[in-house]
């Protein structure tokens, strides 16, 4: 979206229909962590599916999550109404119809609702009804400042915009950063006045007669021990902030050397500061070294630097940028702060920590796909995959560089989401499926115990489920695993036929439903046909077989035939085979046409209707 950035961190669409779920998919794919919340049985493929609007509306809103209803707003106002407290900690919350033309922010305009509305707008082309007095008598709300500011004294906006609003006469105090965003709003300041706003990065404890503004100028330097308590390097650096008079709503980021990008101490500190983490190389922080106050031999030696802390500080804020508090230790730990002349963009500075998401999509259908593995895919930087996983999901990875190669390069798409992680991106390497069988789950790790890398070993790496073939090809029949079952491929690329054919035996002997991935290609013929003679020797001929090809995508096809049919023109390798075990059933009811596996039910429903002490005796 364009406009003024801010951080809706939780932010939920709220839709009750398709055309509402559509329009928040949308919006949603460019506000990072965004989430789409839809009515069950009516707005499909969303993050998360809820039954009850009022008492979902409710959870969100006490927890504290910004909303966007994409529905009447008097839907949200009837929902919202029994839970209204504080109107100075409510989220915001805005109304949005669900064709885009219309968004009114209903709660929490100084919240960031009437930018949140307006920036909607925009990427809608519909029309913002902002009504919040100070907005449209000044063009902004001065307890809503841009991203990465904070507030001190919200109390202290009302007057300071009565003095704008009436003419009269407002001072400005710019002590750090840059308050361009003021006068940029054709704001006009006077050299006295009974009324000020100041803009500082000193920690203010009350301020009758002025509006307190901290600007992001501050970077907050953190060295630790491998594996320091989170809880000792907080205390830490609210020390070091303290010992300088430095107010924690000026950091603009948590910053240290990139092999602590790992560290949890380092993330949770952020977290508890509300900024990023950054890292930089050792090669960057030992240019700073001219401009430490405690450099460190020692420390040198032991990770190419010789300071982390001050370092890390001194390199995020620059050349122009000041050491004004130096290193302060910990037990286990040490903390410094830099000041930046100017206000910091904390994404322009170093490396985030690089995150690896290996999602599995499913078969395709996007009913079929996880709300982890959408969220995952709309935040990433980067995607990698095969080409026609990636076509599945373009909407969702719209607009971001995609890497893609032939399906048998599967070490080269590997290597280069590692890679781009490596770099400090968000990078979704895309599976079908489930990316943990028969796919590129496992490669990863293979490469990551292999080659034993610093910078892949620090990586933030997350395996997302996906629905698998022998799910879906399942659901669709009726219950065919609902016993014990196993899952083999027939291809022998990686596998030695021999292996496989030990595997084939052993499934055979202990009676197990057997899905088959990879069954046949142009190149191999006869696998399925020996496969199909070794289940064959062991289960009835009139077993259930189930054909499912093309899973969840155009043309999908699903067809039952006997054990004793089975030949390997039946299938290729877009179709998953599921031979039932020896108790597996094909029945027809109705319209249905159904294949299941008992589970052994038949005994326990036996012993309930048998007469009290007759002995049981049930195979």
């Amino acid at each position: 979206m364009s406009g003024q950035s801010t951080d809706f961190s939780g932010l939920a669409f709220v839709a009750l229909t398709r055309d509402g779920g559509e329009l928040a998919g949308r919006l949603a794919a460019s506000i990072p962590g965004a989430e789409v919340h839809g009515l069950q049985g009516r707005v499909d493929g969303v993050d998360v599916s809820f039954t009850e609007t009022i008492t979902h509306m409710q959870a969100l809103f006490t927890a504290g999550r910004p909303i966007v209803g994409v529905c009447a707003a008097g839907i949200v106002i009837r929902a919202l109404a029994p839970v209204l407290g504080d109107k100075h900690t409510e989220p915001a919350v805005v109304a949005m119809s669900q064709d885009g033309n219309s968004v009114v922010p209903l709660l929490g305009g100084h919240h960031g609702a009437n930018r949140l509305a307006r920036a909607l707008a925009d990427a809608a082309g519909g029309h913002a009804a902002v009504t919040t007095a100070g907005d449209i008598g000044l063009g902004i709300a001065l307890d809503d400042p841009p991203a990465d500011w904070t507030v001190a004294n919200p109390s202290g906006a009302k007057p300071v915009a009565a003095a704008l609003l009436a003419g009269e006469p407002v001072r400005l105090s710019v002590e750090a950063g840059d308050a361009a965003w003021l006068s940029d709003a054709g704001l006009t300041f006077a050299e006295s006045g009974d009324q000020k706003i100041r803009v500082t990065d000193q920690a203010v404890d009350d301020s009758a007669d002025a509006l307190v503004l901290h600007p992001p100028v501050l970077a907050l330097g953190i060295g630790c021990e491998r594996g320091a308590a989170a809880e000792e390097v907080i205390t830490l650096a609210e020390e070091t902030l303290n010992s300088a008079g430095l107010a924690k709503g000026a950091v603009a980021c948590v910053v240290s050397l990139n092999l602590k990008a790992d560290e949890a101490a380092v993330h949770a500190t952020a977290a508890h500061f509300g900024v990023p983490a950054r890292f930089f190389d050792a090669e960057t922080l030992e240019t700073q070294t001219s401009r430490l106050a405690n450099p460190s031999d020692v420390v040198f030696a032991e990770v190419g630097c010789h300071g982390v802390s001050e370092g890390a500080a001194l390199a995020a804020v620059g050349a122009d940028g000041e050491l004004v508090q130096p290193k302060m230790k910990s037990a286990r730990a040490t903390c410094a702060v830099a000041r930046a002349p100017v206000n910091i963009d904390a994404q322009a500075v170093g490396n985030a920590r690089g995150r690896l998401s290996v999602v599995g999509i499913g078969p395709g259908a996007e009913g079929w796909r996880t709300p982890a593995v959408t969220r995952a895919l709309r935040e990433c930087d980067e995607a990698v995959g095969y080409g026609l996983y990636l076509d599945l999901v373009a909407e969702l990875i719209a607009g971001k560089p995609r890497h893609d190669s032939k399906l048998s390069e599967e070490e080269a798409r590997v290597r280069i989401a590692l890679e781009l992680a490596a770099e400090g991106k968000q990078v979704a390497l895309v599976c079908s499926g489930d990316a943990g069988i028969y796919a590129l789950a496992t490669l990863v790790f293979e490469l990551l115990d292999r080659e034993d890398r610093g910078d892949w070993n620090r990586l933030d790496i997350r395996v997302e489920p996906g629905v698998s073939a022998i799910q879906a090809a399942a659901s669709r029949i009726g219950a065919p695993i609902g016993h014990d079952f196993c899952t083999i491929s027939l291809s022998d690329l990686l596998t030695p036929w021999t292996e496989i054919q030990r595997r084939l035996r052993a499934a055979a002997l202990g009676d197990f439903v057997v899905a088959f991935y990879n069954p046949v290609s142009q190149r191999r013929r006869t696998q399925l046909a020996e496969a199909q003679e070794i289940l064959a020797a062991k289960r009835p001929g009139d077993t259930p077989v189930v054909l499912a090809r093309k899973l969840g995508r155009d043309g999908e096809d699903i067809q039952v035939i006997r054990l004793d049919e089975l030949t390997p023109d039946h299938a290729d390798m877009l179709t998953l085979v599921l031979v039932g075990n020896s108790q597996s059933r094909h029945i027809g009811r109705g319209e249905g046409n159904w294949v299941y596996t008992p589970r052994g039910y038949a005994a326990k429903m036996a012993a309930t209707d048998a007469p009290k002490g007759e002995d049981i005796c049930a195979s």
